[in-house]
């Protein structure tokens, strides 16, 4: 077999860990893209900073940080002992929260472009058609900016399959909860197994190919610059 069965687990873990990541992103993500494209409100410099920082702050800070709010002591991890759910960290719940956070940039970014791209003119046109403002969003604003939506899917998607430092903060090292294909390189690097650690990396390395080539060639054949 060219993988173990180890790789193939966090392969299945890593994948679903990224869907799950996209699809909240993408409900949590939009209405944040569509209020910093379409606000003119002091505060919103502060959001966007915000949003952007993941892409700027080391990883291992994020997942410092995380680790203490979910932790017994933290807000979080206080809320979920409340509720009865126990304690985030080293769980496959406590990595969704944790890639959410990290990969917010990559679903809001995009988002706001293509919303900014649409303009004023398609949303007034709307409401003199006796459009509400959420009808006008989702007949209007959402199918002009389905590209926007592809990359930023694509782009978070990607991006979460990639995380090692966050994860390995929050998660650990644990088979078939919280051990991912990041982590499974390091592990088979650590053990000196390079043969495995090449054939995992090979295998992201052409999965990461075809993602972003899939991504330049649908964008330009519907007239995206």
């Amino acid at each position: 077999m060219l993988l173990a069965e180890s790789d193939l687990q966090a392969i299945w873990l890593t994948l679903r860990l990224a869907s799950m990541v996209t699809l909240i992103l993408l409900i949590i993500g939009t209405p944040i893209a569509w209020w910093l494209a379409r606000s003119n409100k002091w505060w919103k410099g502060p959001v966007a900073a915000v949003v952007a920082l993941p892409l700027v702050l080391p990883p291992s800070v994020l997942g410092f940080y995380l680790l203490l709010a979910m932790g017994p002591q933290g807000p979080i991890g206080q809320l979920t002992q409340s509720l009865g759910l126990g304690l985030l960290p080293f769980t496959f719940w406590g990595l969704v929260i944790a890639s959410v956070f990290y990969s917010l940039p990559f679903m809001v970014q995009p988002l706001q472009t293509a919303f900014e791209a649409v303009g004023e003119r398609p949303m007034e046109v709307a409401a003199t058609l006796r459009a509400s403002p959420l009808d006008a969003f989702f007949t209007v604003a959402v199918p002009l900016s389905l590209p926007g939506f592809m990359t930023a899917g694509i782009l978070t998607f990607a991006h979460t399959v990639g995380e090692f430092g966050v994860v390995l903060m929050i998660g650990g090292n644990i088979p078939g909860v919280s051990r991912v294909v990041s982590v499974q390189i390091y592990d088979h690097v650590e053990a000196m197994d390079y043969l495995q650690a090449h054939r995992l990396s090979a295998v992201m390395l052409a999965f990461s190919f075809i993602v972003l080539l899939a991504m330049y060639l649908w964008r330009p054949s519907r007239g995206v610059k």
